[in-house]
């Protein structure tokens, strides 16, 4: 008689989404259960994930103490989104712990959001939508306003997102530059799009669309220097992650007119403070980190989220990694 292997320990650490009613019925396909949690700091994830083995997350942060102690129990974690800057990689990878993200639930929504934003920023849409509201019939208050496509637009970061919004701009008929390092023959499969440098996208885009991840080499890169390398009267958008962007920095061109319109969907710390000069200003659209959603994302990121859980507990290879550990800790005492 051999005694019956105990099913892995799943563990929500916190999600602010009305239900798990998705997560629950892919994992029940395996006889797994989850505990819903609502940790928010490193102290919460020590105490209440003990003893996990997979852990779904969304924001508790995963920091190198909170490896230590939760291994060797703790094997995986997925994250409910694309960007992993809430967990400590290196240790992660260190203590033998598998991450996974989503990075293919949202693409099109946040392209399409990118696209809404820059729409809105050329056509000056919120603003004289709210001097209409008001009583002014008037549209020479949006003068100049500039024909979409004779504009040049830059994407910066051309991945999944990133090479789905150049395709969309490319089909309006704009001119595309596209700049990211790690991707080569990017202009290939895009009509009138060119690879350029960063420069090269700073000094001669009409807008610029930010797509790339939030990474040491990036935090900052469009700083007070990059911009003021822009093209004077240029726009800027970003709906890749806030820190990326120097929120200082652009309100200053902003103000000064350098740049002459700016959308925002994420920010450094979220929310934005009521205080932040970009609130104020007519030509700067905020947005509350929404660009990811729509219901048919939500479901599919859930459930994705769930699967990926399945095929770790099955011993099956996880779809999405973002690190390698070579062999996880709780592999080895199995």
């Amino acid at each position: 008689m051999t005694l019956k292997e105990e099913p892995m320990k799943v563990v929500v650490s916190d999600c602010d989404h009305k239900s798990m009613d998705i997560e629950k019925d892919v994992l029940k396909t395996v006889d797994l259960q989850i505990e819903h949690l609502d940790c928010k700091t490193e102290k919460d994830v020590i105490s209440h994930c003990d003893g996990a083995n997979i852990v779904l997350n969304q924001y508790a942060p995963f920091t190198e103490r909170v490896f230590s102690e939760l291994a060797p129990h703790l094997g995986l974690i997925v994250r409910y989104g694309v960007g992993v800057d809430n967990i400590d990689l290196d240790a992660a990878t260190r203590h033998g712990v598998q991450i996974c993200n989503i990075p293919d639930y949202g693409m099109n929504e946040v392209s399409d959001h990118a696209l809404g934003l820059m729409l809105a920023l050329i056509r000056k849409i919120p603003f004289i939508t709210e001097l209409t509201r008001e009583g002014v019939w008037d549209f020479r208050k949006t003068i100049p306003v500039r024909r979409v496509q004779e504009m040049t637009i830059g994407v910066l970061g051309v991945g999944r997102i990133g090479g789905l919004f150049a395709h969309k701009v490319s089909a309006l008929g704009c001119r595309v530059l596209l700049c990211d390092p790690y991707k080569d023959n990017l202009a290939a499969t895009i009509s009138g799009a060119h690879k350029v440098s960063f420069d090269d996208l700073l000094a001669q885009s009409d807008l610029i669309s930010v797509h790339c991840p939030l990474s040491e080499e990036t935090r900052g890169l469009l700083g007070a220097n990059a911009i003021s390398k822009m093209k004077p009267g240029a726009m800027l958008i970003n709906t890749a992650r806030g820190g990326i962007v120097d929120e200082a920095a652009l309100a200053n061109a902003l103000n000064s007119g350098h740049i002459s319109g700016a959308a925002i969907d994420t920010v450094e710390r979220e929310p934005l403070a009521s205080s932040s000069q970009l609130l104020a200003m007519q030509n700067c659209l905020v947005t509350p980190h929404m660009a990811y959603y729509s219901e048919e994302s939500s479901e599919e990121l859930k459930r994705k989220v769930a699967e990926e859980a399945v095929r770790f507990s099955q011993n099956e290879s996880v779809h999405y990694p973002v690190n390698d550990p070579v062999r996880t800790e709780l592999e080895q005492l199995n």
